[in-house]
């Protein structure tokens, strides 16, 4: 009997399965961000893509808080378990209120900092599915791990940078003849900063399991 209850129980594994998705997804988005970025008539395509990629994330976060409620031993806090599926998603739904603006004021050209925040998001979210792809072996794997967040941190402190310098271009370019240009290039870049700053989130929550598992 207790060995068919057993084999009836959700597996620890499948949340690192599901993490693993999700963070696929990730990436996805943000490749797909990166395209919307570069302009030009492959935007609104690439727009559909990061929403689709969105809705995607959105159900693999279902799925993970359902298996929160219904497995009877987690591979760590419940707790934990819950904010780290939640931060990564932040992330994806940031990405896609990106889009959204750049799709609600028809933008088709993009400054250089504003695509290289996009190429330092896509960095973010590989090194995320690497780190996901670790925490399975937490124990084996918990240098490369503490590496890898605080390559995340760092490439956030960049995006700081390439956020500051893109809104001086912009008001330097438009304060004299289109302050509106420069209103909706401030909403994108703000955009793209909140991006980055929610993989930070994600690094922090993920550096915080790492060191109470190890």
């Amino acid at each position: 009997m207790l060995s068919w209850f057993q084999a009836m129980m959700p597996k620890e594994h499948k949340f690192f399965d599901l993490f693993e998705a999700h963070a696929e997804t990730l990436v996805s988005g943000a490749r797909a961000l990166r395209g919307v970025l570069k302009g030009g008539d492959g935007v609104l395509e690439d727009c559909a893509k990061v929403m689709a990629f969105e809705h995607e994330a959105d159900l693999i976060t279902r799925d993970v808080l359902l298996a929160v409620r219904r497995t009877f031993i987690t591979p760590f806090d419940r707790g934990d378990i819950k904010d780290l599926i939640t931060s990564l998603d932040d992330a994806i739904d940031q990405m896609q209120k990106t889009a959204k603006v750049i799709m609600l004021f028809e933008l088709r050209d993009f400054e250089a900092p504003m695509q290289e925040m996009a190429d330092i998001i896509v960095q973010a979210a590989e090194l995320t599915r690497e780190a996901v792809g670790l925490m399975g072996k937490m124990r084996q794997n918990a240098h490369r791990l503490n590496q890898i967040t605080e390559q995340i941190t760092h490439i956030e402190d960049k995006s700081d940078t390439l956020y500051d310098q893109g809104r001086k271009a912009l008001f330097a370019a438009h304060r004299h003849d289109d302050p509106m240009a420069f209103i909706v290039g401030v909403d994108v870049y703000s955009h793209l900063e909140k991006v980055l700053d929610r993989f930070e989130d994600v690094a922090n929550r993920i550096s915080g399991i790492v060191i109470e598992q190890v």
